[in-house]
């Protein structure tokens, strides 16, 4: 069996995608907390995954570098801080995990786009599209 490799799109809608065997198994979107039992429940054992996290503090845009309205500032900051609880949970938890640049996983994806590039029939949402694309061809 090859490590699974599991994206991780952080925010209030959390997406979750996990490539496995060269293909999509699973492409997803729950809270942080259901994400976090979703790796629990599918991989026990830490040996057998890596996660794959966007994390917002390597973005540029979210350091008070550019101007932002103040929604967008508090939504950067709750990003920011959903990475920091994901690499609390990883190292509490044995986790390996590769914090990933917001634009590492290139621009967002259309669904029709999506079912293009990676083949994926099931439905999804801009936040289970954005874990895909962490991890696509991975």
């Amino acid at each position: 069996m090859s490590i699974a490799k599991i994206g991780i799109d952080t925010g209030v809608k959390t997406g979750v995608a996990v490539w496995e065997d060269g293909q999509l198994a699973a492409v997803e979107s729950m809270t942080i907390t259901k994400a976090m039992d979703f790796i629990l429940g599918h991989y026990p054992r830490p040996q057998d995954c890596k996660l794959y996290i966007e994390d917002a503090r390597k973005w540029i845009g979210f350091n008070g570098k550019t101007k932002s309205t103040q929604s967008r500032l508090q939504g950067a900051g709750s990003v920011k801080r959903d990475a920091k609880i994901w690499e609390d949970w990883c190292k509490e938890n044995g986790y390996e995990v590769v914090f990933v640049k917001p634009m590492g996983k290139g621009l967002k994806k259309s669904a029709d786009e999506f079912k293009r590039i990676t083949g994926w029939q099931g439905r999804t949402n801009e936040h289970a599209r954005d874990a895909a694309m962490i991890v696509y061809g991975r």
